[in-house]
């Protein structure tokens, strides 16, 4: 008895329970749950094919109905618009999925399955980071069959592969950032049905008010300066830098001056700040 009692106390034996914090653990539990969720995704295909269909409808209807009306840089040609628009297709595409990672979570707190990882002697962060890191694998594999159809539809890179995929880890460093939103909106909701139409309600004036369909030079000049400000235009305007298609017009706001510096700022921001608010939220959600 003695030895089984000296073991626990130094921490030797199988007896011992495994510490909760440590940042080595952290990543170890937090894979573990993406993991879980992945396998859970490739159970429900139709997840992922819904997930496809609307970023491709939304790239034949803009660049086929709306093409040849856009102005872009002076010029309505509905070439010139169709790879403007891609870089705001990318970007939307992986803010959109902001609603389906906020209601898994509220689905898996809804169902209690958020109580049985509390009871597993795992960092607390765990849970949350493995459905982001999840969702983050689900977006890219998305936004590789978009990128596919868009290149069927005639937008092309011109700046050569490595500053493309610079661009898409930028989008997904986005995606990234804005899923901790969606994590923070599926805990302070009480169902999957209301963090769904949470997501949805702040992502449309965030990716509309933007850059990413229109040129916001022909915005007028206070709802432009929200628009050049917005840390989705960052990331659009970067994207479209460095895949060489066409941007906005010239702008003297800081972001869209160096677009590919002010994209990475808003990311690790947002992350900073809401993946702290949404760690929070689990605790005392789960306490």
């Amino acid at each position: 008895m003695t030895a089984v009692t000296d073991a626990v106390k130094t921490g030797a034996g199988t007896l011992a329970p495994r510490p909760r914090g440590g940042f080595a653990q952290g990543i170890s539990d937090s894979l573990i749950v993406a993991k879980r969720n992945l396998i859970r995704m490739s159970r429900i295909p139709e997840m992922i094919i819904f997930g496809l269909i609307q970023p491709i409808m939304f790239v034949v209807l803009f660049s086929y109905v709306f093409g040849g009306s856009m102005n872009v840089g002076g010029s309505t040609d509905a070439d010139v618009y169709r790879e403007f628009l891609m870089a705001g297709i990318f970007a939307q595409t992986v803010t959109f999925a902001t609603a389906g990672a906020g209601a898994g979570i509220a689905d898996d707190m809804h169902k209690g399955l958020i109580d049985r990882f509390r009871s597993l002697p795992m960092a607390r962060g765990a849970v949350l980071t493995g459905r982001t890191l999840a969702d983050l694998v689900q977006t890219a594999l998305t936004i590789v069959v978009l990128a596919v159809v868009a290149l069927l539809v005639g937008w092309r890179v011109h700046e050569g592969v490595l500053k493309a995929l610079g661009a898409f880890a930028l989008l997904l460093l986005l995606g990234y950032a804005f899923s901790w939103i969606g994590a923070l909106i599926g805990l302070s909701v009480r169902t999957p049905e209301a963090a769904t139409s949470g997501g949805l309600i702040w992502l449309f004036p965030v990716t509309f008010v933007s850059n990413a369909f229109v040129d916001s030079g022909q915005m007028t000049p206070w709802l432009r300066h929200v628009a050049e400000w917005n840390p989705f235009s960052a990331t659009v305007q970067a994207s479209r830098e460095l895949f060489g298609n066409p941007g906005v017009s010239p702008s003297d706001a800081w972001p869209m001056q160096h677009p590919v510096i002010a994209s990475v700022i808003w990311s690790v921001l947002i992350i900073a700040v809401f993946r702290t608010l949404a760690v929070r939220k689990y605790r005392s959600a789960t306490a």
